[in-house]
C-alpha cells in the first residue's frame, strides 16, 4: 500500500512548482499584466481539499518562496499568504460545498485583499501609483480558478490522495 501522505506532499510541490514556473514566465509586457496568480491559486486549492496536511505554515512557507521568486520584500507574500492560508483552512469544509462560481468570489476576495496589502506596502516603500493594469491579474486570476481546480482535483482523484 502506497503511502498517500507522501504522494500527497510530492504533488503540492510539483504542482507549486509548475505554478511558479508560469508565474516567471514572461511572454510580453501586455501578457505579464494578465499572468494569473498561479502560485496562490495552487496554495489555496491543496488547502482546501487537505486542510489537515496544509495549512497557515505551508501558506507561510509557500509566500517565503514567493517573495524569494519574485523578488519582493522578504515576508510580504509569507504574511498575504498566512492570512490567507488561515481563511482557507477556516471556511475549507463551506468552501468544498460551494459551486466553483461561489467559490470564485472568494478568490477573487483574497486575491483583492493580497493586492492592496501589496499596494500599500509598495506605496509606503516608494509611494507607487498603481495603475488600472495592476488589477488586470485580479480578474485573470479568478477567470483561471475553475481551471486549475478542475486540473488540481483531477490530479488528486487519479493519484488517489484523500
Amino acid at each position: 500500500m502506497p503511502n498517500h501522505s507522501a504522494f500527497a506532499i510530492l504533488y503540492f510541490f510539483v504542482t507549486l512548482g509548475v505554478a511558479m514556473i508560469l508565474r516567471l514566465i514572461s511572454l510580453g509586457p501586455v501578457f505579464d499584466l494578465l499572468n494569473p496568480d498561479w502560485i496562490m491559486l495552487v496554495m489555496v486549492y491543496w488547502i482546501m481539499a487537505l486542510p489537515e496536511r496544509f495549512g497557515v505554515f505551508s501558506g507561510f512557507m509557500v509566500g517565503l518562496l514567493t517573495d524569494v521568486l519574485t523578488g519582493r520584500m522578504l515576508g510580504q507574500y509569507a504574511l498575504i499568504y498566512a492570512v490567507i492560508a488561515y481563511f482557507t483552512v477556516k471556511e475549507h469544509r463551506r468552501l468544498r460545498q460551494f459551486p466553483i462560481l461561489h467559490q470564485c468570489f472568494f478568490v477573487f476576495y483574497f486575491l483583492m485583499f493580497a493586492k492592496l496589502l501589496v499596494f500599500g506596502l509598495e506605496s509606503l516603500k516608494v509611494g507607487n501609483r498603481f495603475g488600472i493594469e495592476y488589477w488586470y491579474s485580479v480578474f485573470t486570476s479568478v477567470l483561471a480558478w475553475p481551471a486549475v481546480f478542475l486540473v488540481l482535483r483531477y490530479i488528486r482523484v487519479l493519484a488517489r490522495i484523500a
